[in-house]
């Protein structure tokens, strides 16, 4: 089990009261606190070494390259990936899947071609594909899920068709919690020759990921919900796809040759790279993969796993509760309602307890009318959560229920 009273020391902002109370953070879903190893490899950085990478020949500029690519190795290392060359640095998850949106359909589709995503997706996997399907005349298939929170995968077998270019799925919901099969989801796209793109944004915090078992073509996540700096993320994608593409954005940086009449695009994975990357905040990420690593990433599984189950558990005591997704496999997310009690007004109340929950539809609005509903109180857990805290959580919301 998980030391948890030693990692919290790593979190100062875990001891700090709200109200008077003490915090109880259950908004890891949206984003994770910094421990501080990674807030002092990053002020060091800007102490010590703060230079501009890539194009500097003056030492300093030397070192924070290396820094910077140290940092895109360990990456690669944490996702499995064969090359650092697959391991392009973007802002975070969203930039990611817009990257392979957009350069992906200006390349490979023709109008009428059709990509599949899911109901359960969070808005940046959905949007992006709605913008290029409306400029190019594209169409968007979802696969629909059952009323426990899974996917059907009979539905996405009648979706699979000549004219699907690409599948858009993510690992696991930020409003369910459901892991999704990914691994038979790509094999059955794969069959048919068509790409798979993964959002990992809720899944590479949580658990062990493999790029080259799952045998993904894209797989997508962001730095700050895994201990991580903000505006910092990943896009990892295999050699002959990122070669394929057209590059997202142009300036410096991502140049081989440029001259009035023609530009010639430098080597992957700088292609996709345009302007001055957030250098601090790789050797940041990378801290915090060090950081998960030195943990364990299946005993991080493990201890979330079992505090979600004793979370749902006890939850099960709160009158009137009423979960969504109860899947048989199922992460470290509990989205639910209770009664005819606005989810805002419990999550205002149960604030004013120094508990920090997140209320509303988490950016997944079409999941949401599937579901019936304007929107849910979410708990989602990370490495640092107690069983205590859920019990607070669980106090908190039975004061709530009779003061309604």
């Amino acid at each position: 089990m998980l030391d948890t009273k030693k990692i919290r020391e790593e979190f100062p902002i875990l001891s700090r009261e709200v109200y008077g109370r003490p915090l109880v953070y259950l908004d890891n879903g949206a984003t994770t606190q910094k421990p501080l190893c990674v807030l002092d490899a990053m002020r060091d950085e800007y102490l010590n070494v703060n230079a501009n990478v890539h194009r500097g020949v003056h030492y300093l500029s030397q070192q924070a390259t290396d820094l910077h690519e140290a940092a895109r190795e360990r990456v690669r290392r944490f996702v499995n990936a064969r090359k650092a060359e697959e391991i392009v640095f973007t802002r975070g998850t969203t930039e990611a899947i817009n990257l392979v949106a957009s350069s992906f359909c200006a390349s490979q589709m023709q109008p009428g071609d059709e990509i599949i995503v899911s109901e359960m997706e969070h808005h940046s996997n959905i949007v992006p594909w709605q913008l290029q399907a409306e400029r190019y005349q594209l169409r968007l298939r979802v696969i629909p899920i059952t009323d426990s929170g899974e996917l059907r995968l009979d539905a996405f077998d009648q979706l699979l068709n000549e004219r699907t270019r690409l599948v858009s799925i993510t690992h696991v919901s930020n409003v369910l919690g459901t892991v999704n099969p990914v691994d038979e989801i790509v094999r059955k796209a794969h069959e048919k020759g068509i790409p798979v793109l993964i959002d990992g944004a809720q899944s590479a915090p949580h658990m062990p990921i493999d790029v080259q078992a799952l045998d993904c073509d894209f797989f997508a996540f962001s730095g700050h919900k895994m201990y991580g700096p903000t505006g910092i993320g990943v896009l990892y994608g295999k050699e002959e796809w990122l070669d394929r593409l057209p590059p997202y954005q142009g300036g410096g940086e991502m140049i081989d040759r440029v001259t009035w009449e023609k530009t010639t695009f430098e080597r992957l994975p700088f292609k996709f790279e345009a302007g001055t990357p957030d250098y601090v905040a790789t050797h940041g990420l990378a801290t915090a993969i060090d950081f998960i690593e030195r943990i364990g990433r299946n005993e991080i599984l493990r201890y979330e796993r079992d505090l979600t189950q004793y979370a749902m558990q006890r939850l099960r005591e709160v009158d009137g509760i009423h979960f969504y997704g109860e899947a048989a496999d199922k992460d470290a997310v509990i989205s639910f309602n209770i009664g005819h009690i606005h989810h805002l007004d419990i999550g205002t109340l149960l604030d004013r307890l120094g508990i920090a929950v997140r209320t509303g539809h988490h950016c997944a609005q079409p999941l949401m009318t599937r579901l019936g509903i304007s929107g849910t109180v979410r708990a989602s857990l990370a490495l640092y959560n107690t069983h205590e805290e859920v019990d607070a959580l669980v106090s908190g919301l039975q004061r709530v229920s009779q003061m309604f």
